[in-house]
């Protein structure tokens, strides 16, 4: 089943209410303020110490040999950067549970947008608006963050270059703390795509996976969907989509792909972009088992890495322990080859090393008996795959529960060497994580990298370097680092391989509820290209 959502204008009281952003007196450079300070993670532990294309000629035709042209270098001017944000998590509209008399959304979700741009010579101006609608803020060239609550529909924020690519990030969060939907479902706003892998989600006994496509953009988008289930592509009875200009259309894929334990999508778009994220909600029996958003990860590769897998102590075949998704979606088998780095380096768990994989076939791979911890998942394989990994948050019966209730976190897969940003929701406890993951398993470099912290004007609070050693995981409190941060940037250096992410824990008190942000990659850059011309144009 598909449903059209056309966003409303802003100005419509159905567009909900967002508060007026907070000013703030930017400063000229967003690097004016750095404390002398270092940040170090060997094997987990935290230290504070004392310190500070070119285009071708083409193709020959003819008989006459060219004539050698000169290079030129073409001054490329920097591009705003637009990034769309989820808006409210999707209620069901009858319980899962099979009780017509309960209500599967007792309280309405707490939405929210954070936004910011960094101070500096990248600092334009910074516009927020409802998708396919008007304005909700905007802010004047020099840096700055917007904090944007009573959210009612996906937003799109935009920001504009200065005389470098803006430094740019924001997320969008949903909290619910009672129902079918209760959880955490967090995610940053992504840049739109031709060509997304969602892998997470489900849609068995009590298990709910809601495909949201919006497109951005001003033409309309035509979407094809692949599904994978455990037993290969799942024939739907409609594989093509079309979402219109700020229009947000939903796919129920119970209805798509039904009675499937695990789930992978794949979304190609022609036409145009769309953001593309699938809501994952589970119950246990009468209890709710969890709410996020599985958003896109990395491309089919013959590495993949999974980050920011926060784990409680879990049994061997523990139902609340992790899960490693994995699918090689080409049409060749293989065994992937998995390596866990923890605080203290690699763990091997027994069964989870080496994993075949059948074409076509998705597979979880249980991590029941990880301790307690941040963790790195490292796929190798001979073959094209793509990873996911899910955590869960245990914790107490609520009064018509029959169980502890449960929330999920799920990690999309990353690429390594990211210089991104991540912004931080207002109110939620964040915890950067950063893994050393080396070129191969015989790489043995540590990784480093300069982290900066931002205040709500855009300036830098702190620049600090990292670094992690080889084969490990290191994580630590954001507050711990600069506990009035709206956004992080880290900065790898040349040479180091590790992925980083971000992960929330929101308290409760019925238990903590939790979500993952992978960083948003700075773009847009301005710079020099080498430019040739056709030679073929210059014969003679």
């Amino acid at each position: 089943m598909t449903t059209d959502e056309p966003t409303p204008t802003v100005d419509e009281p159905t567009a909900g209410a967002a508060t007026a952003p907070e000013t703030a007196a930017p400063r000229p450079d967003r690097r004016a303020r750095r404390l002398g300070r270092s940040l170090r993670i060997a094997s987990g532990v935290l230290v504070l110490g004392l310190t500070a294309g070119a285009v071708a000629g083409a193709s020959q035709v003819g008989t006459a040999p060219p004539r050698p042209l000169p290079a030129a270098d073409v001054e490329v001017a920097p591009t705003p950067v637009t990034l769309e944000c989820p808006g409210p998590v999707q209620l069901p509209q009858r319980s899962v549970r099979g009780d017509a008399a309960f209500d599967p959304a007792p309280v309405a979700p707490v939405v929210t947008v954070d936004a910011v741009t960094a101070a500096g010579p990248g600092a334009g101006a910074l516009e927020v608006h409802a998708l396919g609608g008007g304005s909700v803020a905007e802010v004047a060239a020099g840096g700055r963050a917007v904090h944007l609550a009573d959210v009612a529909a996906p937003f799109v924020v935009r920001a504009q270059p200065g005389d470098e690519a803006p430094v740019a990030a924001a997320t969008g969060a949903s909290v619910v703390t009672d129902g079918d939907a209760r959880g955490l479902a967090a995610a940053s706003c992504r840049a739109p795509s031709s060509d997304d892998w969602l892998v997470g989600g489900a849609t068995g006994v009590g298990s709910t996976a809601t495909l949201v496509l919006s497109n951005p953009g001003l033409t309309a988008a035509q979407v094809t969907l692949e599904v994978f289930g455990p037993n290969g592509p799942v024939e739907q009875t409609t594989a093509q989509h079309v979402v219109g200009p700020g229009a947000t259309r939903l796919v129920d894929l119970g209805g798509a792909a039904a009675d499937q334990a695990a789930l992978v999508v794949h979304v190609g778009v022609t036409g145009g972009q769309v953001s593309a994220r699938v809501q994952d909600t589970a119950v246990l029996g009468f209890t709710p088992a969890g709410t996020d958003l599985v958003v896109p990860g990395a491309a089919p590769a013959t590495r993949q890495v999974v980050t920011g897998v926060e784990t409680r102590a879990s049994a061997v075949g523990a139902p609340d322990a992790p899960v490693l998704r994995l699918l090689a979606p080409g049409d060749g088998d293989t065994t992937a080859r998995v390596t866990l780095l923890g605080s203290d380096g690699p763990v091997a768990l027994p069964g989870a090393d080496e994993v075949p994989l059948t074409a076509g076939e998705v597979v979880d791979v249980p991590l029941g008996g990880l301790p307690a911890g941040s963790w790195t998942a490292v796929v190798d394989a001979d073959v094209p795959v793509v990873a996911a990994a899910v955590a869960s948050r245990t914790g107490t019966p609520g009064d018509l529960d029959d169980q502890p209730r449960v929330d999920r976190a799920w990690s999309a897969s990353t690429p390594t060497d990211v210089h991104g940003v991540v912004a931080l929701p207002r109110g939620i406890a964040a915890r950067l994580v950063v893994a050393a993951v080396g070129r191969d398993g015989d790489d043995r470099g540590e990784a480093r990298a300069t982290l900066r912290a931002f205040d709500e004007g855009g300036r830098v609070l702190t620049e600090v370097p990292v670094s992690v050693d080889a084969g490990t995981t290191g994580s630590w409190d954001v507050a711990d680092v600069a506990a009035t941060a709206v956004a992080l940037e880290l900065e790898p250096r040349e040479g180091s391989p590790l992925a980083w992410g971000v992960t929330l824990t929101d308290v409760q008190q019925d238990g903590e509820l939790a979500a993952v942000l992978a960083p948003v990659p700075l773009s847009g850059q301005a710079g020099a290209r080498d430019v040739r011309e056709d030679p073929s144009a210059a014969r003679g």
